[in-house]
C-alpha cells in the first residue's frame, strides 16, 4: 500500500489489534477508515433518501426551521452560510443539525444545547435520524474506547467526558455546480471542532486531507465504511500526538458538477462543562505542553463557532 494511503479497519478486530491500528492511522493521517462499524445500513439508505427529500423541499419551508439566535445548533442552516476559517469565500452548502436530547433540568440545556427542532416532512424524519444518531453515538463512544487504550489510559476513560456531550449529527447538501467562478468551493481546507468525526461516505467524491501538510490526497470511504478523523480538540488534548488535519471537499469534476453531493457527518464532543487539560502522558522534553491553561469544552466551541460565521462575535 502506498505511503500515502488510508488503511481500511476493522471495528470488528481485536480490540488491542484494532486500538493499535487506528491510533497509528491517527498518528499518521489524522484520518482512518472503519468497516464493520455497527451502524444499519438499512438505516443508512433510508436516511440518505429522507435527506435528498428534505433539500427538495421550497427554500422558504425550510427556511422556517433556521433560527440564527442559535449559531446552527439545531435546525437549518442555508446554504452560503458557514466558512472556513481564514477562508475568503462561504462553503457552497446547506445543512440541518440533530443534537442530543438532554434530561428534563439538565444544567448543560442553553443556547449551546437547545432542544431538538424537527421538520413537519418528509415523513418519518424525526424517528429515523434520533435512531442514527443513537447509532452513530454507540459507535463513537466505542472508537472513543480503543483511542483511550492506544494513548495509555483505561478504556472508560472517556466515558464520563461525553456523557451527555454537544455532539451533533449533521445532514450535509452540497447543491449542483454551475458556472462558478471565484474561490468559493464544497467546503473549504479546515479542521474539525470536537473531538473525532464520524463520516458516512457520500456518493459523489470530493473529501480530501491535507497529508503532512503538503499534498492533497482522496479520503472518500468504501462502501459502507465510515471516515473517521481527530478533531481539534482531541488534538489539544493529546498535545498535537494526534493531529488535526486539515481536509476539504473540493469541486466536482465538470462531467459530476449538475449532481448533487450529500454527507452525513457526526460530530462527537466532550460534555460542554468538560475541562480539557493536556494528558500527561503526551507531553515529554521533545514536545512540551503547547496549552499549559485548560479551556472548557464549550468556550472552545464559542470561539470557533465565531471563526466559522455561525455566531456573530458579542
Amino acid at each position: 500500500m502506498p505511503l500515502n494511503t488510508l488503511p481500511v479497519l476493522s471495528l470488528a478486530d481485536d480490540p488491542a489489534k484494532f486500538a493499535k491500528s487506528i491510533g497509528d492511522s491517527f498518528k499518521t493521517f489524522g484520518f482512518a477508515m472503519v468497516k464493520d462499524h455497527g451502524i444499519d445500513a438499512d438505516l443508512i439508505d433510508r436516511a440518505w433518501k429522507l435527506t435528498a427529500e428534505f433539500f427538495a423541499l421550497p427554500e422558504m419551508e425550510k427556511l422556517s426551521y433556521h433560527n440564527p439566535a442559535i449559531a446552527g445548533a439545531r435546525g437549518y442552516t442555508p446554504f452560503g452560510t458557514e466558512i472556513a476559517k481564514d477562508a475568503k469565500a462561504h462553503d457552497l452548502k446547506e445543512f440541518w443539525h440533530v443534537g442530543r436530547d438532554l434530561p428534563e433540568g439538565s444544567p448543560l440545556a442553553d443556547a449551546s444545547m437547545p432542544p431538538n427542532v424537527w421538520p413537519a416532512r418528509p415523513e418519518g424524519f424525526k424517528d429515523l435520524f434520533e435512531e442514527l444518531y443513537r447509532q452513530f453515538d454507540e459507535t463513537g463512544a466505542t472508537i472513543l474506547s480503543r483511542i483511550a487504550v492506544y494513548l495509555g489510559l483505561d478504556e472508560h476513560w472517556f466515558d464520563p467526558a461525553i456523557g451527555d456531550g454537544n455532539s451533533v449529527m449533521r445532514l450535509l447538501h452540497y447543491p449542483p455546480i454551475e458556472g462558478l467562478d471565484g474561490e468559493a468551493i464544497r467546503a473549504g481546507a479546515h479542521g474539525d471542532i470536537n473531538l473525532i468525526t464520524l463520516l458516512l461516505g457520500a456518493e459523489e467524491a470530493g473529501l480530501e486531507l491535507l497529508y503532512k501538510g503538503e499534498e492533497w490526497i482522496s479520503a472518500s470511504p468504501p462502501p459502507g465504511a465510515l471516515v473517521i478523523n481527530v478533531g481539534d480538540m482531541l488534538e489539544r488534548l493529546t498535545n498535537h500526538v494526534l493531529p488535526s488535519t486539515i481536509h476539504r471537499v473540493r469541486n466536482p469534476d465538470p462531467e459530476r458538477a449538475r449532481f448533487s453531493r450529500y454527507s452525513m457527518p457526526f460530530f462527537l464532543h466532550l460534555r460542554s462543562d468538560f475541562a480539557i487539560r493536556t494528558l500527561p502522558q503526551c507531553i515529554s522534553p521533545e514536545n512540551p505542553d503547547r496549552y499549559p491553561e485548560a479551556i472548557l469544552a464549550d468556550d472552545f466551541l464559542q470561539q470557533r463557532l465565531v471563526e466559522i460565521g455561525l455566531k456573530k462575535k458579542s
